[in-house]
């Protein structure tokens, strides 16, 4: 049974070891009474555990044999929690002060609120602050072309994204999800989906969420900082085997979660960006062809995954539809209680 107002902070690393001492320090300097963090290391290679061990006193860590990726170790980690709250957590992230009280202000303001997301800034991995403050994410939001993308990203934080606002989804680099909520979203025990490996698997979660009646929350007094390494339009950039994963969970999420009418409405929009991606694969992007490959050999457990999810599905095509425009959605929301108006203060930082 989950212990009210308790919140477990899930974090999972691999080769984290530039960032993982300053994001669970700023973790536990936060003044919520009720913490637990719990660490699961998906076989580092660079030192994370070294750095770990100096907190085995203040967290629970665990020390995995292979990687078995992001979505898979935070379902370990969160089967470990007994919060009635999960803070999931990048471990490139810093919280800022009273961070996690807003949080959970926030989410206590209906119960039908699932999960929760604040805003998110962006920071160097030097972990210093740029000199222009630039938004992270407020949020997910997904386009008629099914890409979802991050509310603000690269956006100068010019004292918008002010109010508390309904969002599609939460990014899951700090994302705080209600335990009914998991328990109710999870397929076989999965609240994260596994087939994903890493990357979209938040998305894919906040889409399930929506078919099963649940919302997401946006709040302007958590604030973080976070380290993007993964933005449109850089994927050369990125090594192949994450790319592979990106292409692979584009279609496995829609084959998950997509309903006829969704696709019907978007057609178009949705053919044309499916052009250009299996286009990309076959003329220059080789190593991603594996993500067919991955979809062909698992269809038939991919698809009871599907109709675990439809045949329990809460809303109507028009609410679902309302939420994939080019612009981002979001719908005002009620205000969390005063005390969860914290001071902000910036990050230190440095080396």
């Amino acid at each position: 049974m989950a212990h009210k107002d308790l919140v477990s902070v899930t974090i999972v690393t691999f080769n984290s070891g530039r960032f993982i001492k300053r994001c669970l320090e700023s973790v536990l300097a936060q003044k919520y009474p009720l913490l637990e963090v719990i660490v699961v290391d998906n076989a580092s290679t660079d030192g994370t555990a070294d750095i770990l061990e100096q907190f085995e006193d203040r967290c629970q860590v665990v020390y995995n044999d292979e990687n078995i990726g992001f979505a898979a170790a935070q379902n370990q980690a969160i089967r470990l929690s007994s919060g009635e709250w999960v803070l999931t957590l990048n471990p490139d992230v810093l919280l800022l002060g009273g961070f996690i009280q807003a949080m959970v202000d926030a989410g206590q303001i209906h119960p039908r609120i699932g999960s929760v997301c604040g805003k998110l800034l962006t920071m160097r991995a030097t972990f210093d602050l740029p000199d222009e403050p630039l938004v992270d994410s407020t949020g997910i939001y997904f386009t008629p072309m099914l890409r979802h993308l991050d509310r603000g990203s690269q956006q100068a934080d010019n004292g918008h994204f002010l109010r508390y606002e309904y969002v599609f989804g939460a990014s899951a680099a700090a994302a705080l999800y209600r335990r009914e909520m998991i328990d109710d979203v999870a397929i076989d025990g999965e609240f994260f989906d596994p087939d994903f490996f890493a990357y979209r698997e938040d998305a894919d979660v906040a889409w399930r969420a929506q078919l099963l009646d649940w919302r997401c929350l946006y709040t302007p007094h958590a604030r973080g900082y976070h380290v993007r390494k993964a933005l449109p339009g850089n994927r050369r950039a990125l090594p192949p085997v994450v790319n592979m994963h990106s292409v692979k969970n584009r279609f496995l999420m829609r084959i998950k979660n997509m309903t006829g009418h969704l696709y019907l409405r978007n057609f178009l929009s949705v053919t044309a960006r499916d052009v250009v991606v299996v286009g990309c694969c076959l003329l220059r992007e080789h190593t991603s062809l594996k993500a067919f490959w991955y979809l062909a050999r698992n269809w038939r457990r991919i698809w009871q995954k599907r109709q675990a999810i439809m045949s329990r599905r809460r809303v109507d095509d028009e609410y679902m539809a309302s939420w994939f425009r080019y612009l981002p959605v979001s719908r005002p929301a009620p205000r969390a209680p005063v005390r969860s108006r914290t001071p902000v203060t910036r990050a230190v930082h440095g080396g």
